[in-house]
């Protein structure tokens, strides 16, 4: 499975700017995964790929999505990849992404807080996760775990 970010669009079959309705029906058509949300008009609805261990969290402003969060897949060898511009941003070390990114003409703001924000994207990047993923030589994250993409940041 592989998941395109598309900024100032969305991701797979959730658009940016579209109503809880035509959220939840994209979901039904995804078919592969479980929900949590069942209220007529949720702050987010929490979706999990079993098979992936790969989470997404769809937010909603005003009833309609403002934003699509993803959390890396915790089975290592799931055949799924989440691209931005190209680049596999689960899968690709955060260190050489963000250069990639950067090389690419994107403007990429760090923080000390571990969140790494492409400002005119409207994405923001993170390895804050407590979950036991591969680790570089200095026992940091080796790559980013958490992305998002939004109408603003």
């Amino acid at each position: 499975m592989e998941l395109e970010l598309v900024p100032h669009t969305g991701v797979g079959p959730f658009r940016l700017g579209m109503p809880v309705e035509e959220a939840r029906a994209a979901v039904a058509e995804w078919g592969v995964l479980r929900t949590a949300s069942s209220d007529e008009e949720p702050g987010q609805i929490v979706l999990t790929h079993d098979a992936y261990e790969l989470d997404v969290v769809l937010g909603f402003t005003k009833g309609v999505l403002s934003g699509v969060e993803l959390y890396r897949f915790r089975n290592e060898d799931a055949d799924v990849r989440v691209v931005l511009d190209g680049l596999d941003v689960f899968r690709t070390p955060s260190a050489e992404l963000f250069e990639q990114l950067a090389e690419r003409g994107h403007a990429v703001e760090e923080n000390d807080l571990g969140f790494d924000a492409l400002p005119e994207l409207k994405v923001i990047l993170a390895n804050q996760s407590s979950y036991e993923y591969p680790v570089d030589e200095d026992g940091d994250p080796l790559y980013y775990d958490y992305v998002l993409l939004a109408d603003r940041i």
